[in-house]
């Protein structure tokens, strides 16, 4: 049986178009299961394994909201819910946006921001999923489908000029509600080597959003990459952290998060509370970012906007760096918006040294998703005092770390001066400003590179290539007075001088001075 709606542009057969705090939202007409005369006697019982289906059809107009809520009232005795849609994709010319519709599911317990109602979200990953007691399509919460008002959750990303016309259908089973495993997460701690440098990788995906890969793969990559520790990032759903016990083990500390992907920039909730989920429902000019971003840091966690300057839609960074804990400056290759958030930090950074302010460090992540995409490329190496959340959190937060293209690159980067003095990476070295200052680099793993240092005037030397073996140690002289403070960066060749080439490495600052 179906049960066809035709929301015509400009009318959209809307319930009701409200702003709840955040983005506006357009509610539906809704979807009923119960017949007339299920209606006058409710409860009737239905076969177990009995199915029923409704189809809703409809436009979405250019201008649409960010969301369309489709409300579907459940009734008792419902073991699985099943949701299938499509959406038509018209040709549009060129430098035009076509359609694009995400899809997600919210139950009983309503659609309010930061609710407790979420139960999944797939964008546009999927073309349909399934909720039970006991399982569910990755990127959704298993849990019993409970009677009351659900809500289909449409994200119409981009639409085209003619429109985005739609069809979701709804299946719904009859049968004993069963039973939901109490989620089981990965430990916190790993058999690390004490005091070290841990290579990790903090943004990446798997099957439970937009990845193809299981979890079970993106372990074994991150193992062959070297690493010691990654970082569960999906987009908008903590789904995958009951997943992932099975594959963190003493050799990798699996940590747990969520990619907060709005229409105005995407942050990395890093390492957060197992189980926490942070909505993703606002844009800037909501003035919402800042609650978020107190979630994510009273569950633990570090707020870490990613790939800022990324230009696909959605993704370029606009709710500022105020509530940044540290900023992914490298995501995936090297390309030239990597470059663009670089200079963008390093201004940051100087903007921090010269007003007296918190600064920011910076992250490297390979952001991958699926075949090449390569785990651990870049990866961020932290000094902590063991292989635990805890302790790779405080590192990352304190900015002890630099960034790799892969497990071959090592640095080793000091300042030392005054009365045998020395400070390393993220921290500062308080000597007198006329104190004359000696700046060392070590590295290995970048052969044919060159090797810059960084200061708040900008870039101050630079190194013939290094050699084949990759090896090199160098050092430069300076004072407080002349630099607030020093980073380093290794440069494959230039494609295109007097353009930089790309990085291979480049670290978080010394500060020097008192």
């Amino acid at each position: 049986m179906c049960q066809d709606h035709h929301p015509q542009h400009g009318a959209m057969n809307r319930r009701g178009l409200f702003v709840t705090g955040a983005a506006a939202a357009l509610t539906l007409n809704g979807v009923s299961f119960a017949s007339g005369a299920e209606r006058r006697a409710p409860g009737r019982d239905r076969k177990p394994g009995s199915k029923e289906t409704r189809t809703v059809r409809g436009t979405l107009p250019v201008g649409a909201p960010d969301f369309v809520y489709l409300p579907l009232e459940i009734p008792g005795g419902v073991s699985e819910l099943r949701v299938a849609y499509s959406y038509q994709k018209p040709p549009v010319p060129a430098g035009t946006q076509g359609n694009a519709l995400d899809i997600g599911v919210f139950d009983e317990r309503g659609t309010d921001l930061g609710g407790k109602g979420f139960r999944g979200w797939s964008g546009g990953a999927r073309t349909e999923f399934f909720i039970r007691a006991d399982d569910a399509t990755p990127g959704y919460i298993p849990g019993r489908v409970r009677p009351g008002t659900w809500h289909i959750a449409l994200g119409p990303y981009t639409v085209a000029p003619e429109g985005l016309p739609y069809e979701v259908t709804i299946t719904l089973t009859y049968g004993a509600p069963g039973s939901t495993p109490r989620p089981v997460y990965p430990p916190e701690r790993a058999k690390g080597r004490g005091r070290a440098w841990y290579r990790g990788d903090c943004h990446l995906h798997s099957v439970h959003s937009d990845g193809r890969r299981t979890p079970a793969e993106v372990a074994a990559l991150a193992r062959a990459a070297g690493l010691d520790f990654i970082n569960s990032s999906e987009h908008n759903t903590h789904s995958a952290h009951a997943h992932w016990a099975a594959h963190a083990g003493d050799d990798l500390l699996v940590m747990l998060g969520e990619e907060v992907t709005t229409r105005n920039g995407h942050v990395v909730a890093l390492g957060t509370d197992p189980g926490t989920f942070v909505d993703w429902r606002y844009r800037a000019r909501d003035n919402r970012f800042g609650r978020y971003a107190r979630k994510i840091r009273d569950a633990g966690g570090l707020v870490v906007p990613a790939h800022p300057h990324a230009t696909c839609v959605g993704c370029n960074w606009k709710f500022g760096f105020g509530e940044a804990d540290a900023v992914e400056v490298w995501n995936g290759p090297y390309t030239p918006d990597d470059e663009v958030s670089l200079a963008d930090w390093d201004s940051m950074l100087v903007t921090s040294v010269r007003g007296g302010k918190p600064w920011i460090p910076a992250l490297g992540n390979s952001d991958a998703h699926r075949d090449p995409d390569r785990i651990g490329g870049p990866q961020t190496v932290v000094l902590a005092d063991d292989l635990t959340r805890d302790a790779i959190l405080e590192g990352l937060r304190r900015g002890r770390s630099y960034v790799a293209e892969s497990k071959e690159v090592e640095l080793s980067f000091s300042a030392a001066g005054g009365r045998a003095r020395h400070a390393g990476i993220g921290e500062r070295l308080p000597v007198d400003r006329d104190t004359p200052v000696t700046v060392r680099l070590d590295a290995k793993g970048a052969p044919g590179c060159t090797v810059r240092i960084i200061t708040d005037q900008g870039v101050l030397h630079t190194t013939p290539p290094l050699p084949a073996s990759g090896t090199g140690t160098v050092e430069w002289r300076t004072t407080p007075s002349y630099a607030a403070y020093v980073r380093a960066e290794i440069r494959h060749p230039a494609p295109t001088p007097p353009l930089p080439g790309p990085l291979r490495a480049f670290t978080n600052p010394i500060f020097l001075g008192t």
